[in-house]
């Protein structure tokens, strides 16, 4: 009883540390993972029956301590989907802790950790990848807080930065459960600690970056919550109170960029709150916007989001996501879009790819297409959105300058915004609704994620 108690409070201890390490005390994470190490050690070495089913149980509860600590702040969009996300995730999470387990007992016969480090970097590259995708809890993004300690981010990204937890856990735990007790023996996963965060330091002194150009920009973002607040009230409505918020405040004429919210434009129709892209630069709503952002910001170009749509004309192929009208035999995409609005007036879109699960793209549509009608309504639409393939640079030529639109949830992908630098982008701008996440640390952390997206 006294064995299955240590083992259940070491796996608490250890989701609780995993959880905690993304606030204020990310250091912890370098040794979060040594509870559970010594949980599983404990039945690998027992006479108990079952094992893998255990490894497994103990794991799963580890993790799904880990994701609501962590990520709790996710009812405030949906209950259901907060309590689907922690399960899906913890599950992906200690499948592969099991697929670990039965691999290195296959291989080498007795149990070592060093072959859980290669299958860890392998599982986070996939929950990049897929459409099951929440990468949120990547080890790496514990450190978004603590940027001046992971610079060398720029050469490894953030699996840099997960390989570097893995491997003082490790270390330390192979100290600890050998009950090490000389303090010299434990210079060896120090060492793995401090050492990148000299040549962190190193990097700061040797690479500061002095701007060669400078912009005036403007950031503007109303706190609307997008899901009780944005789509109930007309998009005229938002226009004059941004027009009286704005009038109270001393503006710069000079402003050269206006950053809006994500889905900020949206039609004013009572069918729908796409815009139609066939005619956007003509919408009222995009006209109403231009002639706001004159009043106020005469010199500058806008980078916004919109809620758009795209006709499919008779004979023209359509997409996965392709949806029919209700009552009609039309189909349509909705898009989740960037838009660039330079001095000239000129008009670019692109369209967000890296959708959210749940709220913007159903995964796995050829196994679980009949849940889209349950799917959140974010936007005016349901189901899945549309994506474009290739990442679009907003290229202003008056100001000489190439913008990355980072549509919310696609600042957390590092290969996938690497896409828009290796395309000459200088600036990426992120642009959300965060409103819905209330006063949590869930946007604080979003943001923070912009720090490792600018280091990599």
């Amino acid at each position: 009883m006294l064995k299955k108690a240590s083992n259940f409070l070491l796996i608490l201890l250890s989701g609780f540390l995993l959880g905690i390490s993304w606030y204020t005390v990310n250091w912890l994470l370098f040794l979060a993972f040594v509870p559970l190490f010594i949980a599983v050690n404990n039945i690998h070495v027992s006479d108990s029956r079952k094992k893998n089913l255990k490894i497994w149980g103990i794991s799963y509860l580890t993790f799904f301590v880990w994701n609501i600590v962590a990520t709790w702040w996710v009812y405030n969009a949906s209950l259901e989907g907060a309590v689907l996300a922690f399960v899906c995730n913890s599950l992906l999470h200690s499948g592969m802790f099991l697929i670990w387990y039965k691999t290195e007992k296959r291989i080498f016969g007795t149990l070592k950790f060093w072959l859980l480090i290669p299958i860890w970097i392998a599982y986070e590259y996939l929950h990049h990848s897929w459409e099951l995708t929440w990468p949120w809890l990547t080890l790496g993004n514990c450190f978004a807080g603590s940027h001046n300690f992971i610079q060398w981010y720029e050469f490894t990204g953030v699996s840099g930065g997960s390989l570097w937890v893995l491997v003082a856990n490790v270390l330390f735990y192979q100290l600890i459960s050998k009950g090490e007790k000389n303090w010299k023996a434990y210079a060896k996963p120090v060492l793995v600690i401090i050492v990148p965060i000299i040549l962190s330091y190193i990097i700061l002194g040797v690479r500061a970056i002095t701007p060669d150009k400078k912009i005036n920009v403007s950031i503007i973002q109303p706190n609307i919550d997008p899901y009780s607040e944005k789509f109930n009230v007309s998009f005229n409505q938002q226009l004059n109170q941004l027009h009286e918020d704005l009038s109270k405040t001393t503006l710069n004429k000079n402003t050269q960029l206006v950053v809006l919210p994500e889905t900020f434009i949206q039609a004013e129709s009572p069918y729908t709150y796409d815009v139609n892209e066939a005619n956007f630069k003509d919408a009222p709503e995009v006209n109403n916007l231009m002639t706001l952002m004159k009043i106020h910001f005469p010199k500058a170009a806008i980078l916004t989001g919109a809620c758009t749509l795209h006709y499919f004309l008779p004979g023209e192929t359509k997409t996965s996501t392709a949806k029919k009208f209700k009552g009609g035999n039309d189909y349509y995409d909705s898009y989740n879009t960037a838009v660039y609005i330079d001095t000239s007036k000129n008009i670019t879109l692109y369209h967000k790819s890296k959708l959210v699960p749940g709220a913007e793209i159903i995964p796995l549509r050829w196994i679980f297409k009949y849940l889209e009608k349950y799917a959140l309504e974010l936007g005016g639409t349901t189901g899945s959105l549309g994506t474009q393939k290739e990442r679009t640079v907003f290229e202003d030529n008056n100001l000489k300058i190439k913008l990355a639109p980072s549509v919310c949830y696609e600042s957390i992908y590092g290969n996938f915004m690497s896409e828009y630098i290796r395309k000459g982008a200088q600036v990426i701008c992120v642009i959300t609704n965060d409103g819905w996440w209330g006063n949590t640390p869930g946007h604080k952390q979003h943001l923070s994620y912009s720090r490792l997206r600018a280091i990599e």
